[in-house]
């Protein structure tokens, strides 16, 4: 009854994400193929094109494991370790994003954006690590009951939490320099598309730690056949806010609507501040 349950708990959850991605989705389409369209290629527009098309693959993945009968653990394991290896690639380029806006509030500091990239790369290296050596020798099971499908892993190391508190450590991180940031110079740029900078990185740092506290007590709390769904919802949630941010910071830099108090301007191909001449 308990992979049972287990199972159908997964399904609901695997149905919810594919529902308010594709709800997104559609909810953006015009917005996205303008950017598309009309915005020039760029490391920016590659970064954003991974970052909203991967989701679609870590999507099906998941209505896979959930609905589709599966009698072999072996594929199950595949599936398993497949899984977080893309919300890792997801959760690293939804973070560059914001490591560059952080870069760009601390006027391109150089120093400052080598170390946000090492602590990154170290996050990666030690994410990577942790996931892979619990999960590798994780038992996987199937369901024996007629009627209810899918595969999930039954067991795994308490140490699943760890992933998630090196993520939200990085988030505050990277919180606190732009709340510094604010502070020293909030009066001297107080445009238009400072403030969007702002409200989007607080907003995005705020999100991201709420959720990887959320991992982190579901980890330790709840069993891995449950609290394991959660992982990827915050993966697919940060990346609808990443590219959501992104596109409207790049159709705020598109039509200032003719203000003259903005001291800055953005250069959408390198997310950069460059002097207006305007």
């Amino acid at each position: 009854m308990t992979s049972a349950r287990s199972l159908q708990f997964a399904a609901y959850i695997f149905t919810s994400i594919a529902t308010i991605w594709t709800y997104d989705y559609i909810c953006s389409l015009h917005e996205e193929w303008t950017f598309l369209l009309q915005s020039h290629w760029s490391k920016m527009k590659i970064l954003y094109f991974v970052t909203r098309y991967l989701p679609f693959i870590i999507v099906a993945m998941d209505l896979y494991m959930g609905f589709a009968p599966n009698e072999n653990q072996a594929e199950c394991r595949v599936l398993e370790n497949i899984n977080p290896a893309l919300g890792i690639v997801i959760i690293i380029f939804s973070e560059f994003f914001f490591v560059l806006r952080t870069y760009v509030l601390w006027n391109q500091n150089k120093i400052l954006l080598a170390a946000m990239l090492s602590t990154l790369f170290c996050l990666l290296v030690a994410i990577s690590a942790m996931i892979f050596a619990t999960g590798v020798p994780a038992s996987y099971a199937t369901s024996a009951i007629p009627g209810i499908t899918g595969c999930y892993q039954s067991s795994t190391s308490f140490l699943y939490f760890i992933p998630f508190l090196l993520l939200s450590l990085f988030e505050l991180l990277l919180m606190i320099l732009t709340l510094i940031r604010v502070m020293q110079d909030w009066r001297t740029n107080a445009g238009r598309l400072y403030v969007v900078l702002v409200n989007h990185n607080i907003s995005y740092y705020a999100c991201s730690f709420l959720f990887s506290v959320a991992n982190i007590f579901a980890s330790l709390l709840l069993q891995y056949s449950y609290h394991s769904v959660l992982y990827d919802f915050e993966f697919i949630t940060l990346a609808i806010l990443a590219t959501r941010m992104h596109l409207h910071l790049w159709q705020t830099n598109r039509h200032p609507h003719g203000s003259t108090s903005d001291h800055m301007h953005i250069s959408m191909s390198e997310i950069s501040f460059v002097n207006s001449t305007a």
